[in-house]
């Protein structure tokens, strides 16, 4: 049986109907974050204190650093473990087997929930409150609706769109160094050039002023924060006011392009004919994902590179004298610390995986991080090699018809950012201790320090 998911309907916005939704806005956001985010974090917490790997992955924030030796525990428990959250694997196999499935999907069938979920989901619905990880979005929505989406935005993230885009990536890192020539103490590496390229570069795509970048950034790690799942109550109400203030912008915007439509991705979105044209929360949901996603996955990457290359500096020399192997370079770190470290499947039919019986509904979570770093593909796996032959074999960027789109646009991002860089501060190097996000499905740095010279 296939799975689906039903988008619900938007609140009313206009007169009694949008004052009753202000006035209900604190019992919407209070249900929401119950429901999403206090039960999750109940349930995790005591299976970890149960000693539950995946939920220990989930809410230890000393393994969520260093996840590795629990990643092979559970691999070494077989290709496909049962565990509180349902089957779990670290082998790249069936990983990969799962990703390209058409009998697994994204989308969560929320009629088999019960009756007080899903009340609690209709209640606390809310367009302007919706993250990245809540349908329409392509994250989470299985064919039709996401082979329509994805049709309308794949073109601009084309092989021969993306290497269009070279000489504005080049030029826009370029002038992110320039700013950096005068620093000579110690310098954030994420705020002043991680952080800062995709940003730039994923605006001038979609057509929104570079002006906002800060914005952009501060409502990005709102999204992205919505990933995980347990937020407390305190960082879920920012992670709330970012994406507020995100959809508000997007309504402006939006009404700014359909007036005077530009060249970009996101003006041929807005004035699609009626027969092709998205919802309202359709549209929100699409430009959400391709803003927070066409920066977040490239900030991770960046700061995990020069963390890298740094901790083996042979490397980084040999790269400086054969530049033509930074594709390479940004191949392994993408598989040695993967920026995506897990994602789900749920079971759209009785299927069997890894010689075991998978009943419909059953949900499967994906150990990116671990599948990368799988000894029966990858020869000593945990060994950083610039020069692996078969480092592209990661799953980093997922797989099958959820494959990202802008991934060809993160790897150009990357090879040009990190050359670059090395090109421009060849004896860079990380000073003092960066601090690691505190994300469980997204693996990056929050600060980087650096000295330049």
């Amino acid at each position: 049986m296939q799975t689906t998911v039903e988008a619900p309907r938007t609140a009313p916005s206009v007169g009694r109907g949008r004052l009753a939704a202000v006035v209900q806005r604190p019992a919407r956001t209070a249900v929401r974050w119950g429901v999403r985010h206090a039960l999750p974090a109940v349930f995790l917490d005591r299976a970890a204190r149960r000693g539950d790997l995946v939920a220990r992955l989930l809410r230890d924030p000393s393994v969520r650093d260093e996840p590795w030796a629990v990643h092979e525990r559970l691999r070494e428990q077989g290709p496909l473990v049962p565990t509180s959250l349902g089957l779990v694997t670290t082998s790249h196999a069936v990983a990969q087997e799962v990703l390209r499935s058409e009998s697994f999907g994204v989308a969560w069938d929320r009629s088999v929930a019960p009756g007080w979920v899903r009340w609690a989901l209709r209640f606390g619905d809310e367009l302007d409150a919706t993250g990245v990880a809540e349908p329409p979005s392509m994250l989470v929505v299985d064919p039709p609706d996401h082979t329509r989406f994805r049709r309308l935005v794949s073109r601009a993230f084309t092989p021969r769109a993306t290497a269009a885009s070279e000489p504005m990536v080049r030029r826009i890192a370029e002038d992110l160094l320039d700013a950096l020539e005068p620093a000579r103490d110690t310098t954030d590496l994420v705020a002043a050039y991680a952080a800062q390229l995709p940003v730039l570069v994923i605006a001038d795509l979609l057509g929104v002023p570079t002006e906002r970048r800060e914005d952009f950034l501060r409502w990005g790690a709102a999204a992205a924060a919505t990933l995980d799942p347990g937020l407390p109550l305190r960082r879920y109400l920012s992670a709330e006011r970012g994406l507020r203030a995100m959809h508000a912008f997007l309504r402006g915007h939006f009404e700014r392009l359909r007036r005077e439509p530009g060249e970009d991705l996101v003006s041929r979105l807005v004035t699609l004919p009626e027969d092709e044209a998205l919802t309202e929360r359709e549209l929100h949901a699409t430009v959400m994902l391709l803003l927070g996603a066409g920066f977040e996955t490239t900030v991770n990457l960046l700061g995990n590179a020069v963390v890298l290359l740094d901790a083996h500096r042979d490397q980084w020399e040999g790269l400086l004298a054969d530049p033509a192997g930074w594709p390479g370079a940004v191949e392994e770190v993408l598989r040695l610390d993967s920026p995506v470290q897990l994602t789900g499947r749920t079971a759209r039919a009785d299927v069997s995986l890894a010689g075991r019986a998978v009943p419909a509904g059953t949900r499967v979570t994906l150990l990116l991080g671990a599948a990368n770093r799988d000894p029966a593909v990858f020869a000593e796996p945990d060994r950083f090699d610039v020069q692996r032959a078969n480092a592209r074999d990661h799953l980093a960027f997922s797989g099958g018809i959820h494959y990202c789109v802008g991934a060809g646009l993160a790897r150009l991002e990357a090879v040009v950012g990190l050359q670059a860089l090395a090109e421009r501060f060849p004896r860079l190097r990380v000073s003092g201790t960066p601090v690691r996000r505190d994300l469980q499905t997204l693996r990056g740095f929050e600060r980087l320090p650096v000295t330049l010279r």
